[in-house]
Protein backbone atom coordinates (compact mmCIF):
# COMPACT_ATOMS: atom_id res chain seq x y z
CA UNK A 1 0.00 0.00 0.00
CA UNK A 2 1.23 3.54 -1.22
CA UNK A 3 2.36 5.21 2.20
CA UNK A 4 0.35 8.19 0.57
CA UNK A 5 -3.27 6.86 0.85
CA UNK A 6 -3.47 7.03 4.88
CA UNK A 7 -2.44 10.89 4.37
CA UNK A 8 -5.36 11.16 1.74
CA UNK A 9 -7.80 9.67 3.38
CA UNK A 10 -6.98 11.98 6.47
CA UNK A 11 -7.87 14.77 4.27
CA UNK A 12 -10.83 13.90 3.14
CA UNK A 13 -12.23 13.08 6.45
CA UNK A 14 -11.18 16.64 7.48
CA UNK A 15 -12.72 18.31 4.88
CA UNK A 16 -15.82 16.74 5.23
CA UNK A 17 -15.81 17.74 9.00
CA UNK A 18 -15.27 21.31 8.19
CA UNK A 19 -18.61 21.30 5.54
CA UNK A 20 -20.88 19.62 8.06
CA UNK A 21 -20.13 21.61 10.84
CA UNK A 22 -22.42 24.77 10.47
CA UNK A 23 -25.18 22.69 10.05
CA UNK A 24 -24.27 21.22 12.94
CA UNK A 25 -24.33 24.05 14.77
CA UNK A 26 -27.26 25.60 13.53
CA UNK A 27 -29.42 22.15 14.71
CA UNK A 28 -27.71 22.71 18.02
CA UNK A 29 -29.35 26.21 18.31
CA UNK A 30 -32.75 25.53 17.01
CA UNK A 31 -35.14 24.32 19.65
CA UNK A 32 -36.54 20.90 19.25
CA UNK A 33 -40.87 21.21 18.84
CA UNK A 34 -42.66 20.17 21.97
CA UNK A 35 -44.83 17.78 21.88
CA UNK A 36 -48.49 19.68 21.71
CA UNK A 37 -46.95 22.27 18.84
CA UNK A 38 -45.85 18.76 17.21
CA UNK A 39 -49.63 17.34 17.27
CA UNK A 40 -50.99 20.38 16.62
CA UNK A 41 -49.03 21.62 13.49
CA UNK A 42 -49.12 25.45 13.25
CA UNK A 43 -51.54 26.64 16.61
CA UNK A 44 -51.36 30.17 14.48
CA UNK A 45 -52.96 28.79 11.96
CA UNK A 46 -55.65 25.96 12.95
CA UNK A 47 -56.54 27.63 16.47
CA UNK A 48 -57.14 31.01 14.77
CA UNK A 49 -60.97 30.84 15.09
CA UNK A 50 -60.89 29.29 18.17
CA UNK A 51 -58.83 31.87 19.84
CA UNK A 52 -60.21 34.87 18.15
CA UNK A 53 -62.63 37.51 19.56
CA UNK A 54 -65.47 36.33 17.89
CA UNK A 55 -65.48 32.86 19.83
CA UNK A 56 -67.89 33.39 22.33
CA UNK A 57 -70.31 35.21 19.86
CA UNK A 58 -70.50 33.01 16.82
CA UNK A 59 -71.63 29.10 17.58
CA UNK A 60 -71.86 26.84 14.93
CA UNK A 61 -75.84 25.77 14.44
CA UNK A 62 -76.80 22.18 12.86
CA UNK A 63 -79.78 20.29 12.29
CA UNK A 64 -83.20 21.07 12.58
CA UNK A 65 -84.65 22.35 16.05
CA UNK A 66 -88.40 22.47 15.08
CA UNK A 67 -90.03 19.23 14.67
CA UNK A 68 -93.64 18.70 13.25
CA UNK A 69 -94.46 14.88 12.88
CA UNK A 70 -97.45 13.76 14.63
CA UNK A 71 -98.46 17.12 16.19
CA UNK A 72 -101.04 19.41 15.94
CA UNK A 73 -100.97 23.30 15.16
CA UNK A 74 -103.69 25.57 16.39
CA UNK A 75 -103.91 29.01 14.94
CA UNK A 76 -105.83 31.84 15.58
CA UNK A 77 -105.71 34.50 12.77
CA UNK A 78 -106.80 37.88 11.35
CA UNK A 79 -106.79 38.06 7.12
CA UNK A 80 -107.35 41.21 5.22
CA UNK A 81 -108.28 41.35 1.22
CA UNK A 82 -105.97 42.82 -1.56
CA UNK A 83 -106.45 44.52 -4.21
CA UNK A 84 -109.90 44.48 -3.95
CA UNK A 85 -111.76 47.18 -5.97
CA UNK A 86 -115.72 46.84 -4.57
CA UNK A 87 -115.00 45.57 -0.58
CA UNK A 88 -112.24 45.16 1.79
CA UNK A 89 -112.76 41.65 3.76
CA UNK A 90 -111.80 41.37 7.10
CA UNK A 91 -111.72 37.56 8.01
CA UNK A 92 -111.45 36.07 11.69
CA UNK A 93 -110.88 32.81 12.49
CA UNK A 94 -108.44 30.07 12.32
CA UNK A 95 -106.77 26.91 11.58
CA UNK A 96 -106.15 23.15 12.68
CA UNK A 97 -103.55 20.96 11.20
CA UNK A 98 -102.40 17.79 11.74
CA UNK A 99 -98.67 16.90 10.96
CA UNK A 100 -98.11 13.06 9.48
CA UNK A 101 -94.39 13.86 8.89
CA UNK A 102 -92.30 16.83 9.20
CA UNK A 103 -92.76 18.15 5.85
CA UNK A 104 -96.27 17.52 5.12
CA UNK A 105 -99.56 19.04 7.22
CA UNK A 106 -103.47 18.60 6.49
CA UNK A 107 -105.60 21.36 7.71
CA UNK A 108 -109.04 22.25 8.58
CA UNK A 109 -109.98 25.98 8.42
CA UNK A 110 -112.53 28.51 8.67
CA UNK A 111 -113.34 32.31 8.99
CA UNK A 112 -115.96 34.67 9.72
CA UNK A 113 -115.58 38.04 7.35
CA UNK A 114 -116.82 41.57 7.68
CA UNK A 115 -117.08 43.48 4.95
CA UNK A 116 -116.85 47.05 4.13
CA UNK A 117 -116.89 49.05 0.63
CA UNK A 118 -113.89 49.84 -0.57
CA UNK A 119 -112.67 53.30 -0.79
CA UNK A 120 -112.16 52.97 -4.35
CA UNK A 121 -115.54 51.90 -5.57
CA UNK A 122 -117.60 54.88 -7.05
CA UNK A 123 -120.91 54.84 -8.48
CA UNK A 124 -120.87 57.97 -11.53
CA UNK A 125 -123.77 59.66 -13.10
CA UNK A 126 -124.97 61.63 -15.95
CA UNK A 127 -127.49 63.99 -14.75
CA UNK A 128 -128.14 67.01 -17.77
CA UNK A 129 -124.72 66.65 -19.06
CA UNK A 130 -122.91 66.64 -15.80
CA UNK A 131 -120.74 63.71 -14.58
CA UNK A 132 -121.31 63.06 -10.65
CA UNK A 133 -119.94 60.03 -8.53
CA UNK A 134 -120.25 59.04 -5.08
CA UNK A 135 -119.43 55.93 -2.60
CA UNK A 136 -121.68 53.25 -3.40
CA UNK A 137 -123.79 51.67 0.19
CA UNK A 138 -123.25 48.30 0.74
CA UNK A 139 -126.94 47.21 -0.75
CA UNK A 140 -126.12 48.56 -3.88
CA UNK A 141 -123.17 46.56 -4.59
CA UNK A 142 -124.91 43.55 -3.31
CA UNK A 143 -127.64 44.09 -5.44
CA UNK A 144 -124.60 43.66 -8.16
CA UNK A 145 -123.18 40.66 -7.17
CA UNK A 146 -118.86 41.61 -6.32
CA UNK A 147 -117.63 39.74 -3.99
CA UNK A 148 -119.62 40.13 -0.51
CA UNK A 149 -118.01 37.07 1.53
CA UNK A 150 -119.50 35.94 4.79
CA UNK A 151 -118.30 32.52 5.94
CA UNK A 152 -115.15 30.74 4.35
CA UNK A 153 -113.97 27.33 5.31
CA UNK A 154 -111.60 25.03 3.74
CA UNK A 155 -109.83 21.52 3.70
CA UNK A 156 -105.74 22.57 3.23
CA UNK A 157 -102.91 20.16 2.55
CA UNK A 158 -99.70 21.74 2.99
CA UNK A 159 -96.08 20.87 2.34
CA UNK A 160 -93.22 22.51 3.76
CA UNK A 161 -90.07 21.30 1.84
CA UNK A 162 -87.90 24.33 2.75
CA UNK A 163 -86.72 24.78 6.37
CA UNK A 164 -83.93 27.91 6.96
CA UNK A 165 -82.32 29.55 9.33
CA UNK A 166 -81.35 33.37 9.45
CA UNK A 167 -78.86 34.76 11.41
CA UNK A 168 -79.57 38.31 13.34
CA UNK A 169 -77.18 40.59 15.04
CA UNK A 170 -74.34 37.97 14.19
CA UNK A 171 -75.24 36.20 17.96
CA UNK A 172 -79.08 34.63 17.34
CA UNK A 173 -80.08 32.28 14.69
CA UNK A 174 -83.97 32.65 13.80
CA UNK A 175 -85.70 29.67 12.24
CA UNK A 176 -88.15 29.27 9.70
CA UNK A 177 -89.79 26.89 6.89
CA UNK A 178 -91.25 27.97 3.70
CA UNK A 179 -94.63 25.84 2.82
CA UNK A 180 -96.83 25.82 -0.14
CA UNK A 181 -101.01 25.53 0.29
CA UNK A 182 -103.61 23.99 -1.95
CA UNK A 183 -107.30 22.65 -1.47
CA UNK A 184 -110.41 22.92 -1.31
CA UNK A 185 -112.99 26.05 0.01
CA UNK A 186 -116.72 25.91 1.27
CA UNK A 187 -118.29 29.98 0.64
CA UNK A 188 -121.03 31.98 1.40
CA UNK A 189 -121.40 35.29 0.15
CA UNK A 190 -124.07 37.75 -0.72
CA UNK A 191 -125.26 38.17 -3.98
CA UNK A 192 -128.42 39.38 -6.01
CA UNK A 193 -131.73 37.31 -6.18
CA UNK A 194 -132.08 36.66 -9.53
CA UNK A 195 -135.83 35.64 -8.83
CA UNK A 196 -136.54 38.89 -7.54
CA UNK A 197 -135.18 42.39 -8.63
CA UNK A 198 -133.86 44.53 -5.99
CA UNK A 199 -133.17 41.83 -3.50
CA UNK A 200 -130.37 39.79 -2.27
CA UNK A 201 -129.70 36.59 -0.31
CA UNK A 202 -126.87 34.53 0.22
CA UNK A 203 -125.37 31.70 -0.89
CA UNK A 204 -123.33 28.38 -1.10
CA UNK A 205 -120.63 27.36 -3.07
CA UNK A 206 -117.49 25.54 -3.80
CA UNK A 207 -114.22 26.59 -4.55
CA UNK A 208 -110.70 26.08 -3.91
CA UNK A 209 -107.09 27.92 -2.86
CA UNK A 210 -103.67 27.52 -3.61
CA UNK A 211 -101.11 30.27 -1.89
CA UNK A 212 -97.67 30.18 0.12
CA UNK A 213 -96.74 30.66 3.66
CA UNK A 214 -94.15 30.44 6.54
CA UNK A 215 -93.90 30.29 9.99
CA UNK A 216 -91.24 31.74 12.07
CA UNK A 217 -90.07 29.67 15.20
CA UNK A 218 -90.28 31.57 18.45
CA UNK A 219 -89.55 28.42 20.54
CA UNK A 220 -90.38 24.53 20.10
CA UNK A 221 -94.07 25.60 20.78
CA UNK A 222 -94.94 28.53 19.05
CA UNK A 223 -94.63 30.18 15.96
CA UNK A 224 -95.65 33.51 14.06
CA UNK A 225 -97.47 32.29 10.89
CA UNK A 226 -97.97 34.32 7.35
CA UNK A 227 -99.68 33.26 4.73
CA UNK A 228 -100.70 34.37 1.06
CA UNK A 229 -103.90 32.98 -0.56
CA UNK A 230 -105.64 33.21 -3.87
CA UNK A 231 -109.40 31.85 -3.30
CA UNK A 232 -111.17 31.23 -6.56
CA UNK A 233 -114.91 30.31 -6.70
CA UNK A 234 -118.10 31.38 -9.03
CA UNK A 235 -120.72 33.69 -7.81
CA UNK A 236 -124.13 34.93 -9.23
CA UNK A 237 -124.23 38.22 -10.67
CA UNK A 238 -126.41 40.64 -12.55
CA UNK A 239 -123.61 40.94 -15.01
CA UNK A 240 -121.80 38.51 -17.24
CA UNK A 241 -124.24 35.87 -17.34
CA UNK A 242 -125.39 35.78 -14.14
CA UNK A 243 -121.93 34.40 -12.82
CA UNK A 244 -118.49 35.52 -12.68
CA UNK A 245 -115.38 33.58 -11.24
CA UNK A 246 -113.61 35.31 -9.02
CA UNK A 247 -109.94 35.76 -7.63
CA UNK A 248 -109.85 36.96 -4.35
CA UNK A 249 -106.50 37.30 -2.48
CA UNK A 250 -105.81 36.83 0.97
CA UNK A 251 -103.05 38.00 3.24
CA UNK A 252 -102.98 36.21 6.72
CA UNK A 253 -101.51 36.58 9.80
CA UNK A 254 -101.80 33.98 12.42
CA UNK A 255 -99.88 32.87 15.68
CA UNK A 256 -99.09 28.68 15.66
CA UNK A 257 -99.23 26.73 19.00
CA UNK A 258 -97.87 23.07 18.29
CA UNK A 259 -99.25 20.49 20.74
CA UNK A 260 -97.78 18.04 22.46
CA UNK A 261 -94.65 19.63 23.58
CA UNK A 262 -91.34 17.57 21.87
CA UNK A 263 -87.80 17.99 22.28
CA UNK A 264 -85.37 18.39 19.58
CA UNK A 265 -83.44 15.94 17.89
CA UNK A 266 -79.72 15.45 18.93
Amino acid sequence: MSPRLPSRLLEAALAALLVLSPALALAQDTPAPTTSEAEAGDVSEVDKDAQGPLRERIRPVSGQVFLRKGRFEISPSASVSLRDAFYTKYIFGGTVTYHPSESLGLGLRVGYSVPTVSGTAQICTFDQGERGCRKPTQEELDQGGLGNLRLVAGLDAKWAPIYGKLSLLSSYFAHFDMYGIAGASLVQYRGPDLAAAGTTKDYMTVGGNVGVGFHFFLNRWVTLRSELRDLIYVEKTRFAGDSSLRNQLLFELGVSFFFPDTTPES
